[in-house]
């Protein structure tokens, strides 16, 4: 099953209409969506290595415009939209007492939960909740999303077929150690 997901994946990564599925995900990602898109970037990558730092360029773009739209849930939705959201993640009991903090460190948090599993939503909405200035946390996504994006773009682009094959042959692995990633990252959110 896993390999045919994993084919499914790479002739998704070559349809038409990839690219722009590739930003709808990486939009939503950075405001509500579990889901990464690491998850549709790799395969496309990997499909046409020719096209990595396009693909590479269209996710940082989404996301970055994806996490001004977590800002804006943060900031203006926050009763309605943002308080649920952070809720799903366990963050609003330390609320008051974090966002007083967060405001002197929010650009290395914005950096740092946009390069690592770390749920880059939780940061963007409680930038805009916190009051962060919009052109710090700006310039500090798109730092940390096209080093994210770039870096991953850049690996496949030079290593592509060796990586292609340690995949290949290590499906079930990769795939373990991604959502042990993935739920390690939530872990993380949970318990800071």
């Amino acid at each position: 099953m896993l390999r045919r997901l994993y084919d499914w994946t790479l002739s998704l990564a070559e349809h038409p209409h990839a690219l722009w599925a590739l930003a709808i995900v990486a939009f939503i990602e950075s405001s509500v969506f579990p889901i990464p898109p690491d998850l549709l970037m790799i395969p496309m990558i990997v499909a046409r290595p020719s096209r990595a730092f396009l693909i590479a360029g269209i996710a940082m773009a989404a996301s970055v415009l994806g996490g001004m739209f977590g800002y804006y849930i943060g900031a203006v939705l926050f009763d309605s939209v943002g308080q649920p959201v952070l809720e799903f993640y366990g963050k609003t009991d330390h609320f008051a007492e974090f966002s007083h903090r967060y405001n002197e460190y929010g650009a290395w948090a914005v950096l740092l939960a946009g390069v690592t599993p770390f749920p880059y939503k939780v940061i963007t909405i409680l930038s805009g909740s916190t009051g962060l200035s919009l052109p710090v946390f700006v310039l500090s996504s798109i730092i940390a999303r096209g080093l994210r994006f770039f870096i991953i773009a850049a690996l496949l682009f030079y290593f592509g077929a060796p990586i292609r094959d340690f995949i290949e042959r290590r499906l079930g692995l990769m795939f373990i150690l991604f959502v042990a990633l993935l739920v390690g990252g939530f872990a993380l959110v949970k318990y800071l």
